[in-house]
This record gives C-alpha cells, sequence and structure tokens, in this order.
C-alpha cells in the first residue's frame, strides 16, 4: 500500500473548506486506518511543467506530452517516478482548464477545494495520459489499465548453508531444498477462477486507488491508497480455489548448488529465476544463498592465507629439525632451519586457500614457530646447559681479544 501526500491547502489555511469525501470508501473503513499523513505546501503547477505564468494552452500541452513521457513508470524506473508522474498529471488538469487555472491563478490550491472541484474528469494520472496520446499510436501499450496490470517481478529468494573449512576452501557441489512460491497451474498464474473473467471493482470504480481525506490544522490533506478489494488493478474475480486468487503457490523445490573453491563466511552465491515467481508475466526473482562457514581445530585463516603455530623445543630451533605440519592438503613436512628465533614466520606457498574464481592461484599458509623453553632442567641438562653457557662466554672473550 502506497501513500501520496494529494493536493491540498496552503500549509497555514486562511480560509476553512469542507472535507473532500474518501471516493469509493468511508473515511472510516479499514483502507483509510493506519495511513499516514505527507504534509508538503502547494506545488507550484506552472514550475512543475517547466512554463511560464503566461503560457498557452498549447504550450501547457507541449510540456506535459514531454514531461509525461520521461516520467511515465513504465519508461523511467526511479524509484521516485511515479510520484512526480503523478504531480505532472495534477498539474496539467488545472491549467489546461480555464475554469480551475483562473482559481488556481487568485488562491492557489485552496481556491480549487473551495469550490469543491474533484482535479479533473481524469482522477488517475495513467487515465489522463492514455487519452492524451491516443490516436498517436500510444507509447509501446503504456497507460492506465495496462499500467495497473503490468507485471511484477517476484522477489528474491534468501537460504542459509553451513559449510565446513575444508568444503570453503576446494569448493563443493551440494543439494539444497528450498521453498517458494511458483506459478499456479489450476490458473496458469491468473490467479482467477477457470471458465470466470474479471469485472470492474466496485469499490474503486475501476481506477484502483481510493481516496480519502482529513482537515488538520495545517490544512486538508489526501491519502492515496491502492484499493484493498482489487489490489489496484481496477478489476475483481472469482478467485482461484488452488492459489486463492494469489496466482502462485507455495512449492518445496530441490536444487543442485555448485559453491566454487575460496567462498568465506559471509559469501552470496546468486542463482538467477530460482527465486519466487513474478505475477501477470513478471520475471521471477533470483535465489541468494548465504555462505557460513564452521571453523577448524587448528588451522585459522586471513582471506586467502592460512595461518597455523607450531611448537618446537629450543633444541630443535637452535640445531634445526623437519615437523609435520596439518594444511587442508593433508599433513606436510616443513623445515625448521638452524637458529629460528621465537614467534618467526616460515611461508609454505600455494599452501593457502584458491583465490575465488581464478584459477591456479592460491593464497600461502604462514606458520608462526613458537619456541618452548622448559621451567625445569634435570641436573644433567643443567649441567650440560652450564657447560654450553661456559663456552660461548669464552668464544665471546676470545672475539673481543
Amino acid at each position: 500500500m502506497s501513500y501520496l501526500a494529494a493536493p491540498s491547502s496552503s500549509l497555514f489555511s486562511r480560509e476553512s473548506f469542507p472535507v473532500l469525501p474518501c471516493t469509493g470508501t468511508s473515511q472510516t473503513s479499514n483502507q483509510c486506518r493506519g495511513a499516514r499523513f505527507v504534509v508538503r505546501a502547494d506545488s507550484d503547477y506552472y514550475s512543475v511543467l517547466g512554463v511560464s505564468k503566461n503560457a498557452t494552452k498549447p504550450e501547457i500541452k507541449s510540456a506535459y506530452r514531454k514531461l509525461a513521457r520521461s516520467f511515465h513508470p513504465d519508461v523511467n524506473k526511479k524509484p521516485d517516478a511515479e510520484q512526480k508522474f503523478k504531480e505532472i498529471s495534477n498539474a496539467y488538469e488545472v491549467l489546461s482548464d480555464d475554469e480551475k487555472r483562473s482559481l488556481y491563478d487568485k488562491y492557489g490550491e485552496a481556491g480549487l477545494k473551495g469550490a469543491g472541484m474533484d482535479m479533473g474528469d481524469f482522477s488517475n494520472p495513467f487515465d489522463l495520459f492514455e487519452s492524451l496520446f491516443e490516436g498517436m499510436g500510444g507509447m509501446g501499450g503504456m497507460g492506465g489499465r495496462a499500467s495497473r496490470n503490468r507485471a511484477v517481478d517476484g522477489q528474491d529468494e534468501y537460504y542459509n548453508i553451513v559449510l565446513n573449512f575444508k568444503e570453503a576452501v576446494f569448493g563443493v557441489e551440494k543439494e539444497i531444498e528450498i521453498t517458494r512460491l511458483e506459478s499456479c497451474g489450476t490458473c496458469d498464474g491468473s490467479g482467477a477462477k477457470p471458465g470466470t473473467k474479471p469485472s470492474k471493482c466496485s469499490t474503486c470504480g475501476g481506477q484502483g486507488q481510493v481516496v480519502s481525506s482529513a482537515r488538520t490544522p495545517l490544512g486538508v490533506f489526501q491519502q492515496v491508497m491502492t484499493c484493498s478489494s482489487c489490489g489496484g488493478t481496477g478489476e475483481t474475480f472469482s478467485p482461484c480455489n488452488t492459489c486463492s486468487g494469489d496466482g502462485r503457490v507455495r512449492r518445496t523445490k530441490r536444487i543442485s548448488l555448485k559453491v566454487p573453491a575460496g567462498v568465506d563466511a559471509g559469501s552470496r552465491l546468486r542463482v538467477r529465476s530460482e527465486g519466487n515467481a513474478g505475477r501477470r508475466g513478471g520475471s521471477p526473482g533470483d535465489l541468494f544463498v548465504i555462505i557460513d562457514v564452521m571453523p577448524d581445530p587448528v588451522l585459522k585463516r586471513d582471506d586467502t592465507n592460512i595461518l597455523y603455530t607450531c611448537k618446537v623445543s629450543y633444541i630443535d630451533a637452535i640445531l634445526g629439525t623437519t615437523i609435520k605440519v596439518p594444511t587442508v592438503d593433508g599433513m606436510v613436512d616443513l623445515k625448521i632451519p638452524a637458529g629460528t628465533q621465537p614467534s618467526t614466520t616460515l611461508v609454505m606457498a600455494k599452501k593457502g586457500v584458491p583465490v575465488l574464481s581464478k584459477r591456479n592461484m592460491r593464497g600461502d599458509q604462514l606458520v608462526r614457530v613458537q619456541v618452548e623453553i622448559p621451567k625445569r632442567l634435570s641436573s644433567e641438562e643443567k649441567k650440560l646447559i652450564e657447560e654450553l653457557a661456559d663456552l660461548s662466554k669464552g668464544k665471546t672473550a676470545t672475539s673481543r681479544r
């Protein structure tokens, strides 16, 4: 449901005008509850159309046609295009009518409402557009009813999957089960009961919208809402018994998913056209698979590198040795060079994570060496170390001479 600020009296009205009636529904109906007011000051209709206050009718009509083509929602996909299109149509309705234009020039929008005018015969901007462009070949089928019944693309669907550490590193193929909205086979997605025809909505009179007005200390405001009876199409029909009129039904489907090598926690995979079905011929949405990765007990990941900490004795650090190191490829021999210092980092080239979407490129495994110093020594060990210390001191004294 969308709410639009309708033409209102000036922000601080100097006159009192009757509250405009709610088209097709009462002001206390459920369709008007919960609506929010969008307060804005009067629009300058001449500025909206980009014409001077002395503009002729042909100039006003030409300006409208140019702007309407540019901002029609079927052409312009910007979020504010439809609102701008309605403002352009509203301005043209007033300025193209001599009586309304005269009142507007003297009193602004307040003068129009004070005179009890309904803002023209074309209360729907798409009908106005269609009437002015008919006989010109139209604009590719755009217009009021076509616009209200235009295709609606399906929403995207999301699925969370958890991988173990190696699956994320090397990739994996998994079969997942998703639940999504698919086109109803009974009514072929129309939402109507087979064998029946749609009829004009009695609530909105076929306009697809209902309007409610209210007077506040700031002026008279309107709420323009999509008709809840017809969903904005302007038509009602006997609903399909299978989908209850939605044109779609929720079904479960199994999908084979190929997870590429190198994904990480937070990665999103996009599977096109596997989301929810669209309506009235709209394209289906996409399926987004959000990746989570279970941690490995010993290996850590830093982007495309893998981190590992090994412990070696002070003897091995001094003399050098070869140790077994766990990697994602299995256990691999790593040479600890003689004289390795504490916190030294050794690089195991291309033992890390494959670079996502780049073949034959891989990170490294970085091994941090932690040298263990014993807290207790046997008497024999202590004696040998003392002898080593004396020998080291002797070498130092000799080198100083």
